[in-house]
């Protein structure tokens, strides 16, 4: 397995989000890859987490799901892979005391390249499909809480996400309702719910 450490487009590096290739063993037949393995996950991260939960998701080409986060005590740490086709997933750093706070991280992650974006608790998450259709995979440190969640707009101009909406093919992204209104990350600090 190999692994990556994640930097924003200036370059600054991002404390937490890992991005894990996982070996692939591919023949004339197909191939076969283990795409989870509590030990070597642990021991790349440092800690020990237990996933609570699988979540699977498909889009058609240019909806955007995200940016979804979720407060303590109900905070949610991610393990995200795209299984079919292909996302621009996206991480942001909501821990106050992060000298990364406010940043963000994406990469892409497809069927082809197998990759897959760990985003601890603490992160802001979300992705836009590139193709369609998208499915994507996803394992949760904590259960899904209606109370907790949170999110904030796609394009917030302090985040300033360059959401590869041309290479989806769209000029403007297919959004749930909640994610059409949902408030800028000032409007969040304000209100006191980002993380410690």
């Amino acid at each position: 397995m190999k692994v990556e450490t994640l930097s924003t487009t200036k370059g600054q590096g991002v404390q937490g989000p890992l991005l894990i290739t996982p070996e692939i063993f591919c023949d004339e037949r197909g191939f076969f890859s283990e795409s989870w393995n509590q030990r070597q996950f642990d021991q790349v991260i440092g800690a020990s987490t237990s996933f609570v939960q699988d979540n699977h998701s498909r889009s058609v080409r240019g909806v955007l799901r995200g940016l979804h986060y979720q407060l303590e005590p109900k905070a949610q740490g991610k393990l995200v892979r795209c299984c079919m086709g292909a996302i621009f997933d996206v991480a942001v750093d909501l821990r106050v005391s992060s000298p990364s706070f406010g940043h963000w991280v994406g990469v892409e992650l497809n069927e082809e390249n197998r990759r897959q974006l760990w985003i601890p608790a603490g992160f802001a998450h979300g992705f836009l499909a590139l193709t369609d259709p998208s499915e994507v995979l996803y394992k949760a440190s904590g259960y899904w809480s209606r109370a907790c969640e949170r999110s904030i707009r796609w394009d917030d101009p302090k985040l300033a996400i360059a959401w590869p909406l041309a290479s989806a093919g769209v000029l403007q992204p297919r959004l749930a309702a909640k994610d059409a209104t949902a408030p800028l990350l000032d409007q969040l600090i304000a209100a006191g719910e980002v993380m410690a």
